[in-house]
C-alpha cells in the first residue's frame, strides 16, 4: 500500500509517471530532478517535491505533444495529486545537505490564479454582446445607456486583474534582484569583517584591552559567513550588478486626476446607477436610486483615497530614489579616489560595503516606484504611465 510506505509521495509520483511514459522512463526522471535540484537522494518527497518533478513532466510534454496534450496531463495529474494530498500526511523526516532552491512557478494558472482574469474576460465579452441586442431591439434601447457602462466596467475589470497579474511577476522578478542585493552587501559586509579581525588581532597583542571588541568581531563574521553559505547558492550574485532602474515621470501630472471615474469599482457603480434609473423611469427619488446614488460616491470615495496613496507613495520612493542616487555617486566617486591613492583595504572595503548598503536601498526604492506606477497606470488609463528608464 502507497500509505504504509516511509515514502509515499515518491511512490505515488513514480506510478503516475509510469502510467504515462513506462517505469524505467519515470525513475530517470524522478532522479535528474532529485539531483539537478540538490535534494539529498534518499530524503522522503513531499507534495512541493512532486510539483517540482511535475513541472519539468509537463514542459517534456508540451514539447513533444503540444499544449492542448500536456495540459489535460497536468489538470488531471494536479487534482489527483490534490485528492491523494488530502489523505496521506507529509512524511516528517528531517531535510539533510544545503538547502535546494525553490522551482519556478508552474504554467496552470488557468485552472488557478489566473481564473479571476478570465471570468473578467468573460464578463467582458458578454457585456459587449448585450450591448449590440440592445442596440439592435428596440424595445430595449433606453438601456443603451446601463449597457454602454457595463462594458466600460467590464473592460475595466479585466484591466485590472491584468495588472495585478503583470504585478505578481514584477514583483516576483523584483524579490529575485533584491535578494541578490542582500547577499551582495553581505559578501561585501563579510570582507570588512575579515580585515577587521586582522587588524584587532594585531591590537591585542600590544593591548589585550582590545580582545572584546575581537570577539564581537569574530562572531559577526561567522555569522555573516554562515549567511552567505546557505543564501549564496540560491541566487545569481550577477543580479546584484544589474542596472538600477531609474524612472523619470511627472508624478505632479493632473492627468493622474482620472483615475477616479475610470476605477472599475467607480464604473461599475455607475453602471449600477444607471439601471436603477432605468427602472425608475422617471422616478428619480426612488429608494434604489437614491441607494445607487450613495453607492457611487462611496466608490468614487474609496477610488480617489486608493489613488492618492498610490501617488503619495510613488512620489516618496522617488524623492528617496533621487537622494539615494546621489549617495552613490559620491561612494563611487570616493571609491575612485582612493584607488588612485593606493588607499589601505580596509578603507576601500569599507567604502564598497557603504556602496552595497546604498544601491541595495536605492533598488528597493526603484522596484516600489515602478510598482506604484504600474498601479496608478491601471487606474487612470489604457496606456503606459511608466517612462522608458532615464539615461
Amino acid at each position: 500500500m502507497i500509505q504504509a510506505s516511509s515514502d509515499p509521495y515518491r511512490d505515488w509520483l513514480r506510478a503516475r509517471l509510469s502510467a504515462e511514459l513506462g517505469v524505467n522512463e519515470a525513475e530517470q526522471i524522478i532522479q535528474g530532478a532529485v539531483q539537478r535540484r540538490g535534494w539529498t537522494a534518499l530524503r522522503a518527497l513531499g507534495p512541493r517535491d512532486v510539483v517540482a518533478v511535475l513541472q519539468d513532466v509537463y514542459a517534456r510534454l508540451r514539447d513533444d505533444y503540444g499544449d492542448a496534450r500536456a495540459d489535460r496531463w497536468l489538470e488531471g495529474t494536479t487534482l489527483d495529486l490534490a485528492r491523494f494530498a488530502e489523505t496521506v500526511p507529509v512524511p516528517a523526516q528531517p531535510t539533510e545537505g544545503p538547502i535546494a532552491p525553490a522551482p519556478s512557478p508552474i504554467r496552470w494558472g488557468r485552472r488557478a490564479h489566473d481564473l479571476p482574469l478570465l471570468l473578467a474576460r468573460s464578463h467582458a465579452e458578454i457585456a459587449g454582446r448585450s450591448l449590440a441586442g440592445i442596440r439592435a431591439n428596440p424595445d430595449l434601447r433606453a438601456l443603451e445607456r446601463a449597457a454602454e457602462w457595463d462594458v466600460q466596467a467590464t473592460q475595466a475589470e479585466v484591466r485590472r486583474w491584468e495588472t495585478e497579474e503583470m504585478l505578481s511577476r514584477l514583483r516576483a522578478d523584483h524579490a529575485r534582484i533584491e535578494v541578490a542585493d542582500q547577499v551582495a552587501a553581505a559578501a561585501a559586509q563579510a570582507q570588512l569583517l575579515d580585515l577587521n579581525v586582522g587588524e584587532l588581532e594585531d591590537a591585542v597583542r600590544t593591548s589585550p584591552a582590545a580582545a572584546p571588541r575581537l570577539a564581537h568581531t569574530r562572531l559577526m563574521a561567522a555569522q555573516t559567513h554562515a549567511f552567505l553559505d546557505a543564501f549564496t547558492p540560491l541566487i545569481d550574485l550577477a543580479d546584484a550588478d544589474t542596472p538600477l532602474t531609474m524612472l523619470d515621470v511627472d508624478l505632479a501630472h493632473a492627468r493622474f486626476s482620472l483615475g477616479v471615474p475610470l476605477h472599475p469599482n467607480v464604473l461599475r457603480a455607475r453602471q449600477a446607477l444607471n439601471y436603477a434609473q432605468w427602472h425608475a423611469g422617471d422616478a428619480d427619488g426612488s429608494p434604489a436610486v437614491l441607494q445607487a446614488h450613495h453607492a457611487l460616491h462611496l466608490a468614487q470615495e474609496e477610488a480617489r483615497a486608493q489613488l492618492d496613496t498610490t501617488l503619495q507613495a510613488a512620489r516618496a520612493h522617488q524623492a528617496a530614489l533621487r537622494d539615494l542616487k546621489t549617495q552613490i555617486e559620491t561612494l563611487e566617486r570616493h571609491a575612485a579616489q582612493l584607488q588612485g591613492l593606493g588607499g589601505d583595504p580596509l578603507s576601500l572595503a569599507r567604502v564598497r560595503l557603504d556602496w552595497r548598503q546604498a544601491r541595495t536601498a536605492a533598488r528597493v526604492q526603484a522596484h516600489r516606484l515602478e510598482e506604484a506606477l504600474k498601479l496608478l497606470d491601471a487606474l487612470v488609463s489604457e496606456g503606459d504611465t511608466v517612462s522608458t528608464p532615464a539615461p
